[in-house]
């Protein structure tokens, strides 16, 4: 496939174009980018101005300062890092137990014992994810596996996080969201509190297609079933308001002995192992990796390292296509979902799942 040959974007993204010297056209302006950047770097300057007021107000008001919800992968392990010994919060971890892989939880085991912070693991029940997964990827939305999974995913652990927070009395809740996760239009440095406070979570899509029981539905975030006058957290991504370098954060977690090797901090072994059938998925789908566009935009602004991602990108897209070492979770997951490759189908149109941004 071809790829810009600076950024490494895909030519088969929406929207991307190569000139004759192989430049893509998001690369091509110089100004656009450094005004492009510059309009970010005020962005984060602001967020990290509010960051540093909002954990001076909240210190101190609970048992804990802060909940982090933790996957195991190298930003999570690093928030609870700098929060804890940098910072000197107050933390509670909380994983919730679904699809993490084996060296997610060495991560996990490795990092709390290092930095002796409190943890909550919650096991849900597999059976309804079983269900949702397999459902989601028969019947996806027009942007593809990875976007329809993840879309409809975050929400529940985020709701599981939110409602422990409250239980608890936690003001805030610290993700180790990188920039340009989620997608901007729904979370930019924090989930707007009208999403907590006022708005239902539940996709209208599982609401209305009779797969999905009440209590089922119920595990989405829905500010009703709370007791009137609820304090809701605060949920913010602290990397979006302090300097992010991908390739930083992978040395220093290693460095720090948070995590057992280099290959312990790379998300392509710390990831869920049923993303490697979203984007096996995906590639067949679109003929290009969907997180493509994301590693290229962090390369356009330096917070990736170019080389690595020039030999890692192709290699990881092999390993999917032939299910090859990690590449066999492909297999393990339609086994666990009792799908085959004809199972994955786009059927819904764009924004099917998003839940509704205004209250209902």
């Amino acid at each position: 496939m071809k790829r810009c040959r600076t950024c490494l974007v895909p030519v088969a993204v929406p929207g991307v174009s190569l000139a004759d010297d192989g430049i893509c056209n998001l690369c091509r302006d110089p100004a656009a980018l450094a005004s492009e950047a510059a309009q970010a770097e005020k962005g984060r300057r602001s967020f990290a101005d509010d960051l540093q007021q909002t954990l001076e107000r909240t210190r101190g008001q609970g048992e804990y300062d802060c909940l982090v919800p933790l996957s195991g992968g190298k930003d999570s392990i690093f928030l609870l890092y700098r929060l804890a010994v940098e910072l000197k919060l107050r933390v509670l971890a909380f994983t919730v137990d679904i699809n993490i892989p084996t060296i997610a939880w060495e991560n996990i085991r490795r990092a709390l014992g290092k930095l002796n912070i409190d943890h909550i693991s919650y096991s849900p029940s597999h059976d309804f994810y079983r269900r949702l997964f397999r459902y989601l990827l028969c019947n996806q939305e027009a942007r593809g596996a990875v976007y329809t999974i993840s879309y409809v995913y975050a929400p529940l652990f985020e709701g599981d996080a939110i409602r422990l927070a409250v239980q608890k009395g936690i003001p805030l809740v610290l993700a180790g969201y990188s920039p340009g996760q989620p997608e901007p239009e729904r979370m930019l440095y924090e989930f707007s509190p009208q999403l907590l406070r006022d708005t239902d979570w539940t996709p209208p899509e599982l609401a209305a297609c009779g797969e999905f029981t009440s209590d089922d539905l119920g595990r989405f975030h829905n500010p009703r079933r709370f007791p009137v006058g609820t304090a809701f957290p605060r949920y913010l991504a602290p990397f979006h308001a302090w300097p992010y370098n991908q390739e930083e954060i992978m040395r220093r977690v290693v460095e720090l002995d948070l995590v057992a090797s280099s290959k312990h901090a790379n998300p392509i072994h710390s990831n869920y192992p049923i993303n490697w059938l979203l984007m096996y998925s995906d590639l067949r789908a679109f003929g290009y990796n969907p997180y493509a566009p994301e590693f290229s935009s962090l390369i356009r602004h330096g917070k990736a390292n170019r080389n690595y991602w020039r030999m890692m990108g192709p290699l990881v897209d092999f390993l999917i296509r032939n299910r090859l070492g990690p590449g066999k979770e492909v297999t393990r997951s339609m086994q666990w979902l009792g799908l085959t490759a004809d199972d994955l189908r786009i059927s819904k149109p764009r924004g099917a799942y998003d839940p509704v941004i205004t209250a209902r």
